[in-house]
């Protein structure tokens, strides 16, 4: 039977539909949009945002992690990506990116597969980075674009306690104030060991002026009990698990250490984004008996500076003159776990702090440490460092919501 007019136009109708069909189930198919919403009435500049694998698990059997491309939904530009391993047992956790997200506003983004979109990603000329510096001694360095941070190993600590040069005793972290937005980590150690200058001189680039030495220096934990402070020696282990455009993570392994007759296993895990002036800690403990707290230090140095807390909101901060200059120092944690901060000023060197005392939840804590240096151009005031600790711990409380 021959089909009529009518009936050819209703085939020729539906073969065009399937093929449409078709065509739009293949973009679906290779594209996975979600949004991001910020419920802060504040704007979120370079945000780091995390996309589970699981979220776009069709798209990475297809490609492979490294050829997903995220694109912004709205100017269709291709973001700089990060796939992170984050327990490090070989496959990908999550995809890291950062974003602009205006306040009270919703973004939505794209993410594809390409044969070749490993080809096809965006460079940044801007890195985070972090390494074991085995020819100091074993410092661990940290840095992103903005700060830099180090804390010494077991070779200082044995160089310190056989009484021969060149060691360094403490675990308290000591801080990097950097005028520049690329990586100085390496460039400042070669400098140091080749004696054709010192990273404790400021060239143009910025310097280390910042005095650690027993003290909890940024950041630094211990157990505050019967006024003292118990801490521990020198990390004994460490073990990178990450370094990228958007973020390092690595981790430190402490020797058993004693707080007043309680025996503590510590392992940190620390982390820094780009963009960001307040690395992240996560403390992990084991102990053979219930800790009263878990206290974080920053220390005052020649208590000529001026400490500041806002407990309700979960902020801490030390500001100081610093050589020609001035640096503010700061925590944040969440609120619900701080018990009380204190301005503690005593005649011992190194002694004097701004302790945060916290109560731990199954013997972990998170908080972060960070830092502004008025002549890194990022913070002109005391007051504009105070507003970023007030804005920051806003956004960790509020974190940008993710929808798929």
């Amino acid at each position: 039977m021959v089909p009529d007019k009518l009936t050819k136009s209703k085939w020729a109708f539906l073969l065009l539909g399937a093929v449409l069909l078709s065509s739009c189930q293949q973009q679906n198919d290779n594209a996975i949009s979600f949004t991001v919403k910020n419920n802060l009435d504040l704007d979120r500049n370079s945000e780091t945002i995390s996309i589970p694998v699981e979220k776009v698990a069709g798209l990475v059997q297809q490609f492979e992690v490294e050829n997903l491309l995220l694109r912004d939904a709205e100017t269709d530009s291709l973001l700089v990506t990060q796939a992170l391993d984050i327990d490090a047992d070989g496959t990908v956790d999550e995809i890291l990116f950062q974003a602009d997200i205006k306040a009270k506003t919703e973004k939505s983004f794209v993410v594809s597969g390409a044969e070749d979109g490993a080809v096809q990603q965006p460079k940044s000329e801007l890195t985070t980075y972090s390494r074991l510096v085995p020819e100091r001694v074993d410092d661990y360095a940290w840095e992103n674009d903005r700060i830099g941070f180090r804390v010494y190993g077991p070779e200082g600590q044995r160089r310190v306690e056989a009484g021969e040069p060149g060691g360094a005793f403490g675990s308290g972290p000591d801080i990097w104030l950097k005028r520049v937005s690329y990586s100085v980590l390496d460039k400042w150690y070669e400098k140091d060991i080749s004696k054709s200058g010192s990273y404790h001189e400021d060239t143009g680039e910025g310097y280390d002026p910042y005095l650690v030495g027993s003290s909890r220096g940024l950041g630094g934990i211990g157990v505050w009990e019967v006024d003292s402070l118990y801490v521990s020696k020198n990390f004994v282990s460490s073990k990178k698990i990450a370094e990228g455009p958007i973020r390092t993570v690595f981790e430190l392994t402490y020797a058993p250490w004693d707080a007043n007759g309680r025996t503590i296993n510590e392992k940190k895990r620390i982390s820094l984004d780009l963009g960001s002036n307040m690395t992240r800690v996560e403390e992990v403990l084991e102990t053979d008996k219930p800790l009263p707290n878990l206290t974080i230090g920053i220390t005052l140095h020649d208590k000529r500076g001026e400490v500041k807390g806002n407990q309700e909101q979960g902020w801490f901060r030390y500001w100081e003159p610093m050589d020609d200059s001035y640096l503010g120092t700061g925590i944040v944690v969440e609120p619900e776990v701080v018990q009380e901060f204190r301005d503690h000023r005593v005649e011992a060197k190194d002694e004097s702090h701004l302790y945060v005392i916290t109560k731990p939840g199954n013997n972990r804590l998170v908080y972060y440490a960070g830092f502004g240096w008025d002549k890194s151009g990022q913070f002109k005031s005391l007051a504009e460092w105070d507003a970023y600790l007030a804005s920051f711990a806003k956004r960790v409380a509020s974190p940008l919501e993710v929808t798929f």
